[in-house]
């Protein structure tokens, strides 16, 4: 007997198989034993015939049951007793053994999926092995049970299950109990898959759209289950949805401006504005695909079943008592989170976000960019400024935390102290000097020189040349210090001024004209008006005057204060009349004066002269 088991007959007789040595039977031996009850005997029978007859007769309906119960058309439960290289023995209750091949029971993976003991359905196949075994097979067993239950399912519109094979031009071979079908890769999912190798080895549940049992062909489609399923669901989550409503979903897909969520059935939109109190840059910041989150319905389109969904609004809004818990002058710390061509964003708590302009990040003027600075990810302590909760803005300062150098800068640099600095920058209106780092001061155009009217400081400087100035006053409030160039050198107005009296008779010459008058050039640096109306010679008759004339002036006005002097030609005239007048009327003693003969004389051959 095969591996010490028998085949026992539900009658009287028992067969036995022999296996050679390398296990496949040469020969089976029936033995009949007679059961011992005694069976009575008729007269006319011999006592040694009546054994032989019954033996006979157990055999020939032994035969008749055993092939009626392997016939071809019929699924027989059998006991898998061995497995070898290449094939399965199986006890099928018959009078030998049958075998199947080894590859009809093997799972993807390429292992056998029965073991020796284990009970499994097979169908005879044509012939015997060469070693009288029945031939059998399991593929056939399958594919018959696999059409009745494939038939039913396709009649009843009920879903079944089938495992993916592999995966072929235009979709995927799935198997169902043995049978293969098709299922388009149109019909594999809700939306077209983009992988399909990845579902290999997975079981699905199935809808039978079309069966041709006489050719064996089976279409499959996975997206009508799921449509049903969604159908249902879809029911029963617009049961219970409304405005306000506060449910659990899936996110499904995310985009650049939200995250798509799955309540069940029905997709709803999440926008990324309604994700945080805070900023995100992407959906990504706070779910991935998968997660499963709580969300509050804020709007649901019962006609367009759209549903706009909001995750942020489920917490308390962090504005509302933002300016007690950020009161102005507070220190605070938070996180760089964006940094833009006028400031940074810090983020002081979820949702909450201050703005450090570029101006309130130092004391200096000369920071290029904020990002000179800070970088995002940076943990920056700060000042609070002020707080407008309606328009959800804090203002934040970081120079605020370091000493003003603005403040001792009278201490440092007194009014009337002398200063070097870097000529840093020129403009129409002066030069900016950089007395130190942060600290630049001003030389306005017309502290530039007593003397020569500037119209550009780059007539005198240039960017990057080192220079000594006067303070001339400090502003620290707004950040000022003025500083002065020509006021290193003495005032020549200030000497002008002290030397020089209305009625003092100068020599002058005439620098340009203008047409109410010509500008004269009266001392080194100092310059007077004579109106056009004073350019009149001892006659009365007026003077035109030309550059680079000289002539004797006599000042008639002076304002200190504007450094204006007036000129007059007319008037030098005039003194001499009165100069005349004064001799004739005070004549002189004979010892050393004149008489007014000489006067006479005297004014003759001044005419003469002329």
């Amino acid at each position: 007997m095969l591996d010490d088991n028998t085949s026992p007959n539900q009658d009287s007789a028992t067969s036995t198989l022999t296996e050679n040595p390398e296990g496949s039977p040469e020969s089976s031996t029936l033995q009949a034993s007679v059961p011992e009850t005694p069976q009575p005997q008729h007269q006319d029978e011999k006592p040694g015939n009546a054994g032989a007859e019954d033996f006979a007769s157990a055999l020939e309906s032994f035969t008749t049951e055993s092939e009626e119960a392997v016939r071809e058309d019929k699924v027989l439960k059998g006991t898998v007793l061995k497995l070898t290289g290449t094939h399965v023995v199986v006890d099928i209750g018959a009078k030998s053994e049958g075998m199947l091949p080894l590859s009809e029971v093997l799972d993807f993976e390429g292992k056998p999926r029965f073991q020796p003991g284990d009970e499994i359905d097979v169908m005879r196949d044509k012939g015997e092995t060469e070693e009288g075994y029945i031939n059998l097979s399991h593929q056939k067993a399958q594919k018959l049970r696999a059409w009745d239950e494939i038939e039913k399912a396709y009649n009843e519109k009920k879903p079944i299950r089938a495992t993916v094979v592999e995966r072929i031009k235009g979709g995927l071979t799935v198997d169902i109990m043995g049978a293969s079908a098709f299922l388009p890769g149109s019909q594999a999912d809700l939306r077209p898959a983009r992988n399909l190798d990845a579902v290999k080895g997975q079981t699905l549940e199935v809808a039978i759209i079309k069966l041709n049992k006489k050719r064996g062909n089976i279409v499959v489609s996975r997206k009508q289950v799921l449509e049903g399923e969604q159908t249902e669901k879809r029911s029963k989550t617009l049961e219970h949805l409304e405005e306000g409503s506060i449910l659990t979903g899936v996110v499904k897909n995310l985009t650049d401006y939200g995250a798509f969520v799955d309540l069940g059935g029905i997709d709803g939109l999440l926008h990324i504005t309604d994700m945080s109190w805070g900023r995100l840059t992407h959906p990504r910041d706070l779910v991935n695909v998968g997660d499963q989150i709580q969300v509050k319905v804020l709007k649901f389109d019962k006609d367009k079943q759209r549903v706009s969904l909001g995750f942020k609004q489920l917490t308390p809004d962090p504005w509302l008592d933002a300016e007690h818990r950020y009161p102005v002058g507070a220190h605070v710390g938070g996180r760089v989170i964006s940094v833009t061509d006028y400031g940074a964003f810090v983020e002081l708590e979820q949702g909450i976000e201050g703005l450090v302009h570029v101006s309130e990040m130092t004391w200096s003027k000369r920071m290029k960019h904020p990002s000179k600075l800070v970088n995002v990810g940076d943990h920056v302590d700060c000042v609070v400024l002020n707080v407008h909760p309606q328009e959800r803005r804090i203002s934040l300062g970081m120079r605020q935390l370091a000493a003003n150098p603005w403040d001792a800068l009278h201490e440092k640099y007194p009014v009337g102290a002398t200063v070097e600095g870097r000529v840093r920058n020129l403009t129409d209106f002066g030069a900016f000097i950089e007395i130190e780092d942060g600290i630049d001061g001003l030389v306005h155009v017309s502290n530039l020189s007593w003397t020569k009217r500037v119209k550009h400081p780059s007539e005198i400087l240039k960017k990057g040349d080192r220079l000594k100035a006067i303070v001339l006053a400090i502003e620290p409030d707004k950040r000022r210090l003025s500083l002065g160039v020509k006021q290193l050198q003495p005032d020549v107005w200030e000497s002008f001024f002290s030397q020089h009296k209305v009625g003092d008779v100068l020599h002058g010459k005439v620098l340009r004209v203008a047409s109410f008058g010509a500008f004269v050039e009266i001392a080194e640096g100092i310059e007077g008006l004579c109106h056009n109306s004073e350019a009149v010679d001892a006659n009365g008759q007026p003077l035109t005057l030309e550059p680079g004339q000289e002539h004797d002036f006599k000042i008639i006005k002076m304002n200190q204060e504007e450094k204006k002097v007036g000129l007059s030609i007319k008037a030098v005239g005039e003194e001499a009349s009165r100069t005349e007048v004064e001799a004739y009327k005070h004549p002189v003693s004979s010892t050393g004066g004149s008489t007014i003969g000489d006067l006479i004389s005297w004014k003759r051959a001044g005419n003469d002269n002329n």
